[in-house]
């Protein structure tokens, strides 16, 4: 008996929230459902006349705008997750009167556009009548989740999407890597051992009508093969670290943290060794993220946190990097910190970035690692 009493004093409250709740609700999305479906519906017929063209985009995202706001009611109200449907705009979408009819395209070969459209209708009948009926609320709330979050098809489109980026992506930085590698060897060693090849070609004819004059020069070769294997000794490390390769990420990242001009206070535990392709990615993020911190931030330590963390499908690779220097770092497109990305995103990792302006900066990249081989 003592158990029914708070059990149904949650149900009176439920039941008063939903009094209070149903018709708010029905009095402000029933016109506004309307509203936005009528626009949609006149744009979209307006289409072969090129009226459509230009407002059928604004339309839409107002639609959007609508169906996301009653995501985060259902959400609230309910508990109930509903993720969005859409698929993401392509990076390159241009500007103009061309964009305009791209943006129109591509909202219109969206499924989502259309399930946001059948949703209206839907709201406005059978949502409006269940949220005058307080007991029936929750039959709303559990029709919106239904209609408005993604199906299978749909989140199988989006993965598809992401794949396709991120191997064009990942063509791009092979194609950008490839070339900076060629700039270097033909900048830098091949220079330095033609000139040595020229040389050791004037000793070859000095050698006995000149002797110290050969001399010198063969000591001018030797500081040029020197100088030559140095460069190509810091492409090779540039490329792959000797360190990496022998003895792993953990000890990789340490000799990184210890060459940074700035301290560097490093807390890293990481079990085994993971792909080569994976630990190699790391260890750049996280020299970019280091020398972004010693070069650009102003920063007079900076702390890097590495750990291997459990995930929902698997496990992760969870880096840190956080500097005490002015803050104001950005994702923008251009910034290093969107080249880490890019990077990242070829092994379905993530960036988080907190960057008040005064500071500090904190960056964390999580990314999946499978099992770590002991």
């Amino acid at each position: 008996m003592t158990e029914d009493r708070p059990r149904a004093a949650v149900q009176s409250h439920e039941l008063m929230l939903a009094l209070v709740r149903g018709p708010a609700l029905a009095v402000v999305t029933l016109p506004l459902s309307i509203l936005l479906f009528t626009l949609s519906l006149v744009s979209i017929v307006l289409l072969p006349i090129g009226v459509g063209v230009v407002t059928t985009p604004p339309t839409q995202q107002a639609v959007r705008w609508y169906a996301g706001q009653r995501r985060r009611l259902v959400h609230a109200w309910a508990g109930l997750e509903v993720p969005e449907p859409y698929r993401p705009w392509p990076r390159d979408l241009r500007g103009g009167v061309v964009g305009q009819v791209e943006r129109c395209t591509l909202l219109l070969k969206d499924p989502a556009t259309w399930r946001d459209m059948a949703w209206l209708p839907a709201d406005m009948t059978a949502g409006f009548v269940t949220a005058l009926l307080p007991p029936l609320l929750p039959l709303n709330l559990q029709l919106t989740k239904r209609m408005l979050e993604p199906t299978r098809e749909m989140l199988l489109s989006r993965r598809v999407t992401e794949l396709y980026e991120t191997r064009h992506d990942a063509v791009d930085t092979s194609a950008a890597e490839l070339r900076r590698i060629e700039r270097d060897l033909h900048d830098g060693a091949q220079a330095r051992l033609v000139a040595m090849g020229m040389s050791l070609g004037t000793i070859e004819a000095l050698v006995e009508r000149d002797p110290a004059r050969a001399k010198q020069m063969i000591a001018q070769a030797r500081e040029n093969s020197a100088e030559a294997l140095t460069e190509l000794r810091d492409l090779v490390r540039g490329i792959h670290p000797p360190v990496l390769a022998e003895r792993g990420l953990p000890d990789a990242l340490r000799a990184l943290a210890l060459r940074m001009p700035v301290p560097v206070e490093e807390d890293i535990e990481l079990p085994g060794r993971f792909e080569e392709p994976l630990e190699s990615a790391v260890y750049f993020a996280v020299s970019e993220l280091l020398t972004n911190a010693a070069k650009h931030a102003g920063a007079a330590k900076v702390w890097l946190d590495v750990l291997h963390v459990g995930a929902p499908d698997g496990s992760a690779i969870r880096v840190t990097v956080t500097d005490d220097g002015r803050g104001g770092a950005s994702l923008g497109s251009g910034s290093g910190l969107h080249g880490v990305q890019r990077r990242l995103a070829q092994f379905d990792g993530v960036l988080a970035l907190s960057s008040p302006p005064g500071g500090p900066t904190m960056i964390t990249l999580e990314v999946p690692a499978g099992h770590a081989a002991e």
